[in-house]
This record gives structure tokens, sequence and C-alpha cells, in this order.
């Protein structure tokens, strides 16, 4: 194997576009500026990835494998609760390591720079099994929704810098979290 076609493997590729989005955002993620990381000429990307759009796409289902990776573990925590909670923490811990790569998910792409949309929803089992098994079948869609409503505007505002007021940010966090599974919980019981 040429030492060319060795530094253009799609993982590789993948990663130094990961790495060029974490330090300067999406306009930064150019097949130029991908092909001089991994030490080739822009047109040997081509080769794995038809346009940008595609290594975007590639880019944020790393992102969210990755992403589903971290949340995995507490969907399997035998107290839906604890699990719900650990979640949501694995969730605010993905974006805080990874902001960038965490504003893709969430970006409005054109649909050839959007990962797989089987993907989105596989990333989305651990949150809606969680759910699940707290509310019921029934509810576990509008569960995950509520949660996800919550935790991305906390942590969106969090990675802008919009919390100025002083005071914990991390026991915020917390307690937001907790009053949405406790109302989550209440709400199962008494149907």
């Amino acid at each position: 194997m040429s030492p060319a076609r060795a530094r253009t493997s799609y993982d590789d590729i993948v990663a130094a576009g990961r790495e060029i989005l974490q330090a300067g955002g999406l306009d930064a993620v150019t097949m130029l500026a991908v092909a001089e990381r991994v030490g080739v000429r822009a047109p040997s990307l081509y080769k794995r990835f038809a346009d940008r759009g595609a290594l975007i796409a590639a880019i944020g289902a790393a992102a969210l494998k990755d992403l589903a990776d971290e949340l995995a573990p507490s969907a399997r925590d035998a107290d839906p609760t604890a699990g719900l909670l650990g979640i949501a923490m694995a969730f605010r811990a993905f974006a805080q390591r990874n902001p960038r790569a965490y504003e893709l998910l969430f970006m409005n792409l054109p649909p050839g720079s959007r990962p797989p949309a089987e993907l989105t929803a596989a990333s989305s089992e651990p949150l809606l099994h969680v759910t699940e098994r707290l509310v019921g079948p029934d509810r576990a869609l509008e569960a995950a929704r509520l949660v996800t409503a919550f935790a991305h505007g906390f942590v969106s505002m969090e990675i802008t810098g919009a919390f100025r007021l002083g005071g914990d940010v991390d026991a915020a966090y917390r307690y937001g979290v907790g009053v949405l599974v406790d109302a989550l919980a209440d709400a199962n019981s008494t149907r």
C-alpha cells in the first residue's frame, strides 16, 4: 500500500476532520485543510468522500457514535431514575469535551451533510430505553424529548458562555435534571 493511501484511510480522514472542527469550527473543515492534516493532496480525499458534505456527514456520524457509546452504560442501570441521571450527565460531559462536534450534531445541515437518519435514531436508543422504563412505552418519546430539550438548551447556553449571573453551574444542571427525573417518575406513579 502506498504511503498516501495509508494516510487517507476513512478513519484517519474523519479523525483529522474532527480535530479541525474542534479547533476552528465547521467553516475550518475544508477538503484542503483535512488533506493537509493527513499529509496528502486534497484530490486524494475524493477517493473516500464524494464532497465536503459527505465528509461532514461522516464527522457527525463519528460524533454520534461516540455520544451513543458514552450514554449506553447508564441505560443499563437497574434503576431507570439513576440511568436517566447518568445519561444526562454523560450528555453534558460529551458536549463539554467536544463542543464543536456537539454543535454539529444539532445544526440544521443540508441533507448531504447530515449523518444517516438510522444512526441518529440509534444514538437515541439509550435515552429512549431509560425513559420507556421510567414512564412506559406510551410516553417514552415525549419524556426523551423533554430531557433532551432541557439538556441541550442548558449545554448550548453553557458552551456559548451565556450563564453570566454567577453561581454553581454544575449544581444548576444537576438540580434541573433532578427536577425533571423526579417529575417524570412522579407522573408515571400517579397514572
